[in-house]
């Protein structure tokens, strides 16, 4: 996630009064910041006193502020001080907190955003204390007496003195000494009052702006506080453990809506300093952690239903809302709520359910209770310019952000070592739930290409890690970040989608339910998940080698997966750790010695067999030696997280089914001989000729799996080879396969007017499209070059069908040159539906002039060019493009410390840009120069894609080996296949 700025000027503040219950404060009205603590300040001081009988009013007599912050005691000599520790101490526990905002949408004097609060929480005494700490960061505050915080009893006992308070910003605390202890099972409150700014920077309480259709700059004060910037927005226990509730009040422009978790208690108008604001103070939380705290302050609009007794509201700026473009999110929402609530045998746990597209946003989206936050592309659906892969996802994040209103928010884990069962099991469900509002697409197959081998290619590495983290090996916030990565997302799906497979979804969910039922509003561990788990199994007889914690604790704490390779002509069956490259050398020492209890479902001609398991490294199983004439298949549906390999027999009588009637073989085990026997190539488990070999047969497949398993590995030769002599071959062999396929959807399209009804249809006839026109098929550049003169003709009428945009939009560029660009530029800088402008945008990529991609390089710097939210997904498109990548390379280098500090080493996005920026690297130079862009930057180093480095190091040693070993190969191969084009 983004990192934000320090304010750096003194910034005065106008009166402003915050509710604290009973609780008399003192407003300052005068905030120093950080950096100019020592000079005086500009006067101004409120006297305020509110009180729960009546609405607050102001006094503001004027007298001069104190300095906001106190020297800092001298640390260095005791560096293991609980203050320069990250994690905080068990000594004190939060129970409520009431929190009031005040966001100021027009800059201030100092032409800087900001936000004014005061929060006050109370905590209970856990073991005697002299200290609390809490978390603050990026907050300024004003002091009460001469400190930051003021300190009250709840329960009438007697409080001791605050002695010092300071600021350890290194470690994100304020510091709260007292000259006595707490006492063990007292209640303290501990009241703040504070302002921060309200930056762009996507962290804690920021802000993000549109431009209306009027061309007016409208501003929107959100949040996004995962992984750790709740306490950016106010002083606060910021660990997901310390579960406590929350009263939110806010303090907005009366011509703004306020929203947060849980809807307004109250709305009154109040007069602060001579202007009307409106005061919404809302109901009271549940239980909860601070991550999934929201408020939003708008002009945005909705439209709205009711799923039973829940509210459901799609909000989005109101042109997009009046356009009809929430419509879709509207329809799904509740089904979806529907039927996680049946999935989990528990009730929606909130009255209301909003979701709101944000125009900045820096992940995909986050399920905060109550109050999801997505990016519009994630949320707003235009039936006009939307394809059927932006409806798809859609769906999908709906269902990923509405499963973890349970899963992650009822019941939370302790911890963010344990992140992947959160986001992995939301990433497995979030295919159910898209299923249940969408079941003619079939959805879930889609989880092995989306999921499975996605992860797959990172976890094939050395530098790949275990799904579970010691507790102690994630302490930071930049170490916290980057758990977000695949591994947990896509890993973690996989390996929950095997084991609700083998114990049956209906065990799984029993099990599920109990967990759920257990600790709601709790914290648990993935040991707790396990043993409801096993309870399951146990009351429902299911039959297992082992019990589920001893079969999940090795995909769960050892990295990578096993290749499970069989005979068919003596049954002897093993496993190995499959590595992309096999001489590479595993550092990370495992308990299980790299070997794993896998559940092998299984298949011949003749007959599908019952589920084998492999519970140790090597067996014989007599089902599995079979005859000559027969195939062997393992792993059905890849419903396992493992690849296969056969003896050279096998291989030929599945190539030989595949070339007779490919259909014989499932579709999901199509794409699995595919993409198993290309990564068993890169391994050198079997030859490259046999991995191109699964191939031949797709001139007579139209199914999408199969040719979406094909052309993401065919994907690697050609940034293997795409600057080499092979290209030329594989270019003429591509042209031959994928005629075919486009002529079967010409056909069966009427020529591209008519939509295919079946999603893998849709997703397969944009395939055709795609690999035809960037393999130069003349009949396909002609269709874009034909789509863009009618457009040119008329600018309000785009011909182009929505599925078909992306691909066609991106040979336009590709082939129309300057005027191309410019064109699509122009359209880029007047589109209003996101997922429109997401296509254009993408589509500028994918020009083949220096000069162009370097200028549109540069546009990523420009936040009025492009948004900081897409910014480096641009980039990425660039490095995508033969041509751009070493121009995407160079600025990089150049620019890696302002990017760094613009968008933070915590953003999700960083490991993503040194992945895509380096993935054709295959020469030694290139090595050379990854190894030198380490260096040089080990000063302020690579944040969250620190990780993402070591694997482009790894992968780029692999590419130089593999490019040495089988360049000469594959052009034969190429060569062979083409002789008689």
């Amino acid at each position: 996630m983004a990192a934000g700025f320090f304010i750096s000027k003194s910034v005065g503040v106008v009166a402003i009064v915050l509710g604290l219950g009973a609780v008399a404060t003192i407003i300052a009205l005068s905030v120093v910041y950080a950096q100019e603590k020592n000079k005086p300040t500009d006067p101004g001081i409120a006297d305020t006193t509110t009180t729960t009988a009546a609405p607050p009013t102001t006094a503001a007599p004027k007298t001069t502020a104190a300095p906001s912050t106190t020297a800092a005691p001298n640390t260095t000599a005791a560096p293991n001080n609980p203050w320069n520790r990250w994690r905080l101490p068990t000594t004190l526990r939060p129970e409520s907190y009431e929190v009031t905002l005040q966001p100021f949408l027009t800059p201030n004097a100092n032409n800087m955003y900001i936000f004014k609060g005061n929060s006050s929480v109370v905590f209970v005494c856990m073991e005697a204390t002299d200290l609390i700490l809490i978390h603050s960061k990026k907050l300024n505050y004003t002091l009460q007496g001469s400190f930051h915080t003021s300190l009250h009893a709840v329960d009438g006992s007697s409080v001791p003195h605050i002695s010092n308070t300071w600021l350890e910003t290194p470690t994100q605390y304020l510091v709260v000494q007292l000259n006595g202890l707490l006492q063990q099972g007292k209640r303290y409150r501990l009241v703040s009052i504070f302002t921060g700014e309200l930056a762009d920077d996507l962290a804690g309480f920021y802000r993000s702006e549109y431009v209306d259709e009027l061309g007016k700059k409208k501003v929107v004060a959100t949040t996004q506080m995962q992984a750790a910037d709740a306490r950016k927005a106010f002083p606060c226990f910021d660990e997901p453990a310390m579960k406590a509730t929350f009263t939110v009040t806010l303090i907005h422009p009366s011509d703004h809506k306020a929203i947060s978790n849980m809807p307004a208690r109250s709305t009154w108008q109040q007069q602060i300093d001579g202007k009307s604001w409106n005061v919404t103070e809302f109901q009271t939380t549940p239980k909860m952690s601070t991550y999934l705290l929201a408020f939003i302050v708008s002009q945005f609009s909705y439209v709205h239903n009711n799923s039973g007794n829940v509210l459901i509201r799609i909000w989005g700026r109101p042109k997009a809302i009046a356009e009809g473009q929430g419509r879709y999110a509207l329809e799904v929402t509740g089904p979806i709520l529907n039927f996680f609530e049946r999935h989990y045998n528990t009730a929606y746990p909130l009255p209301k359910s909003d979701q709101v597209g944000l125009p900045d946003f820096n992940a995909g989206a986050m399920e905060n209770w109550g109050l999801v936050t997505y990016r519009e592309n994630s949320l707003l659906f235009d039936n006009t310019y939307s394809s059927i892969g932006n409806k798809e996802r859609v769906v999908t994040v709906i269902a990923h952000e509405l499963a973890h209103q349970w899963f992650g928010n009822l019941v939370t884990l302790q911890w963010w070592n344990d992140l992947w069962l959160n986001e992995g099991f939301a990433s497995y469900v979030e295919y159910l739930g898209a299923d249940s509002a969408e079941p003619a697409w079939n959805i879930k197959d889609l989880m092995v290409l989306n999921e499975v081998y996605k992860v797959m290619a990172t976890d094939a590495l050395t530098t790949s890690h275990p799904l579970s983290f010691r507790e102690d090996e994630i302490n930071t916030p930049a170490q916290i970040s980057e758990v977000f990565d695949s591994i947990s997302y896509s890993k973690g799906a996989s390996v929950l989608r095997m084991l609700s497979d083998f114990l049956t979804e209906d065990v799984f969910k029993k099990g599920l339910q109990s967990y759920l039922h257990t600790f709601a509003y709790g914290s648990t561990t993935y040991l707790d998940l396990w043993s409801h788990l096993q309870k399951a199994v146990t009351e429902n007889s299911v039959s297992l080698p082992q019990s589920i914690s001893n079969i999940m604790d090795r995909w769960t704490l050892q990295m990578g997966f096993p290749v499970v390779t069989v005979n068919t002509r003596t049954g002897f069956i093993k496993q190995n750790h499959f590595l992309l490259d096999p001489t590479s050398v595993v550092e990370r020492p495992s308990v299980f010695n790299y070997t794993w209890i896998v559940p092998v479902t299984w298949k011949t001609r003749e007959n599908t067999g019952g589920r084998y398991w492999l519970t140790k490294h090597s067996a014989t199983e007599n089902e599995f030696n079979i005859s000559s004439s027969s195939w062997l298949l393992l792993n059905l549906n890849v419903s396992g997280y493992f690849r296969v390999n056969y003896n050279p027999e096998n291989w030929d009588q599945l190539l030989r089914q595949l070339s007779t009637n490919h259909q014989a073989i499932p579709v999901i085990n199509r794409a699995q001989i595919i993409d198993d026997a290309f990564n068993l190539a890169r391994a050198k488990y079997v030859s490259v000729t046999l991995a191109l070999n699964t191939t031949r047969f797709l001139s007579r497949e139209t199914a999408y799996m199969p040719w979406e398993a094909a052309l993401n590995n065919l994907h690697y030769f050609q940034l293997m080879f795409d600057r080499s002599e092979v290209f030329g071959v594989m270019t003429k062999y591509m042209q031959k396969q994928v005629m075919p396929l486009f002529n079967h959807y010409k056909n069966i399209t009427n020529g591209w007017m008519k939509i295919p009804s079946d999603l893998m249809d849709q997703y397969n006839e944009i395939n055709a499209i795609s690999t035809a026109c960037s393999y130069g098929i003349t009949e396909c550049q002609n269709l874009s070059t034909e789509y863009f003169r009618k457009w040119q003709q008329n600018v309000t009428n785009n011909p182009i069908p929505p599925n078909l945009r992306s691909s066609i939009y991106c040979s336009m560029v590709a082939t129309g040159g300057e005027e191309a660009w410019n064109f699509i530029w122009e359209r880029f800088k007047e589109a209003t539906v996101v997922s429109e402008a997401d296509k254009l945008r993408t589509a500028l990529s994918c020009s083949p002039q220096p000069w162009i991609l370097n200028r549109y390089l540069q546009y990523t710097l420009d936040p009025n060019k492009i948004r900081k939210q897409d910014a480096t997904a641009t980039i990425n498109s660039i490095a995508s493009n033969v041509v751009g990548q070493p121009l995407a390379w160079d600025f990089i280098r150049g620019n890696w410390r302002m990017l760094f500090s613009q968008y933070g080493g915590g953003s999700f996005s960083f490991s993503r840009l040194i992945l895509s920026a380096t993935q054709r690297f295959s020469t030694e130079f290139e090595l050379q120069q990854l190894e030198q862009f380490k260096a040089d930057n080990q000063d302020i180093g690579f944040g969250s894609g620190t990780r993402a480095l070591e694997q482009a190091l790894e992968r780029t040693r692999a590419n130089i080996k593999w490019v040495k070993e089988n360049q000469e190969t594959v052009l034969a191969w190429f060569q062979g296949e083409t002789a008689s084009i």
